[in-house]
């Protein structure tokens, strides 16, 4: 029996119905097909899961205001404790949803359904109306970039000494796993499959961990820095020159930051090499004296002084690699230099995501803290 359909009254004045089955592939191109009024019977919400293929209903008011959502699991539970299918859905839906705000990142979508354990999140607006869902799979089916991935993860470490002494830094656990193992799985999400680990300072371990990348589904391979080759030098080491702008980006940084964005802004700007910067604040301990021909004009008592800062994530064109010396180490500061001098275009590309530099226990404690709310849980 076809249930018994609820009408909403659209601005223009045209009615909808709330269990129309619209669905262009998984994507819900319109989420009034998924509402239902509390006063609905349990029967409709199921026969409206059932026929929307996103495997939920919201209940909204007549403002279009969501006051709950009814999944398969909300429907089974209350089977479970003697609700007949003819009671209410106000009765059995959850009446504290996990949402986001309309307009909302996919990656901060992303993050809070894993956190969440869910596969929908409705959108609202600032008054509380949905404005869209968004499923789990649609934000997982990314784009495929062919980008090449080098994450440096060479270093000695020796500022996070003893934990560094059998350990190398880009594997010590942070939220539960190798932070190694985080920035792969970030790069992942948002499409990137090929991958090269530069080693050195016990980089079996590395090594064994992440093997040919076949658990997470990419692949890796790796370069072995048989001395101390800096932070760009590494790139003599590529088996080829790529063939599109790559990434390298050092193995002690913990960011949310989209990195499908910076590849974006890189080849807007037309850029041959794009920096990740961090704002960063410092506050002078001492109130700063302003002096004109020897007059005391003015005194700020210790003010805060902002700076952006190299945040350790380099997008550069293939090019860039001609310029590697291979007799030497070699800096990402140096190689950036050779390109202003010779007058080449680079960007900055501001994060103002969640970063960290994991360079000494202060960093590395209080990554361990704040892990969880901007990652979940591992």
């Amino acid at each position: 029996m076809f249930p018994k359909l609820w009408h909403l009254l659209r601005p223009d004045g045209a009615r909808f119905f709330a269990c129309t089955a619209a669905i262009i592939g998984d994507v819900v191109m319109n989420s009034e097909h998924l509402f239902i009024s509390p006063d609905s019977k349990i029967i409709e919400a199921i026969q409206c899961i059932e026929r929307n293929g996103v495997q939920i209903a919201l209940v909204v008011d007549k403002a279009r205001r969501l006051l709950g959502t009814v999944t398969d699991g909300d429907v089974r539970r209350a089977i479970l404790a003697g609700q007949p299918l003819t009671g209410l859905v106000g009765d059995v839906m959850t009446k504290n949803p996990s949402t986001a705000a309309a307009g909302s990142d996919d990656w901060e979508l992303l993050r809070v359904m894993r956190k969440m354990d869910i596969r929908q999140l409705p959108l609202l607006d600032i008054g509380g109306r949905v404005s869209e869902i968004r499923t789990l799979k649609e934000l997982l089916a990314r784009p495929r970039r062919p980008n090449l991935v080098v994450l440096m993860a060479g270093g000695l470490g020796t500022r996070l000494r003893p934990l560094t002494d059998h350990v190398p830094k880009p594997m010590i656990p942070v939220g539960g796993k190798p932070l190694l193992e985080t920035i792969l799985e970030n790069f992942i999400d948002h499409g990137f499959e090929n991958f090269l680990i530069s080693l050195n300072y016990r980089g079996n371990m590395i090594r064994d961990h992440f093997g040919d990348g076949r658990r997470w589904g990419v692949s890796v391979d790796y370069l072995e820095e048989d001395r101390r080759m800096g932070t760009a030098g590494c790139l003599a080491l590529l088996p080829d020159r790529p063939n599109e702008p790559f990434f390298i980006m050092n193995g002690d940084i913990l960011t949310s930051v989209n990195f499908g964005q910076i590849l974006q802004f890189h080849c807007d700007n037309g850029a041959v090499a794009s920096m990740a910067v961090h704002e960063h604040a410092m506050q002078v301990p001492y109130g700063v004296v302003e002096v004109q021909n020897h007059e005391l004009v003015k005194i700020t008592e210790k003010p805060v002084q902002n700076y952006f800062v190299n945040a350790g994530i380099y997008l550069l064109d293939p090019e860039t690699v001609d310029r590697i010396p291979v007799d030497k180490p070699y800096d990402m500061p140096e190689l950036f230099q050779s390109l202003l001098r010779d007058g080449r275009k680079i960007v900055a590309f501001p994060i103002w995501e969640y970063w960290r530099d994991i360079g000494h226990p202060s960093d590395l404690h209080r990554a361990e803290q704040e892990f969880p709310a901007v990652f979940g849980a591992a």
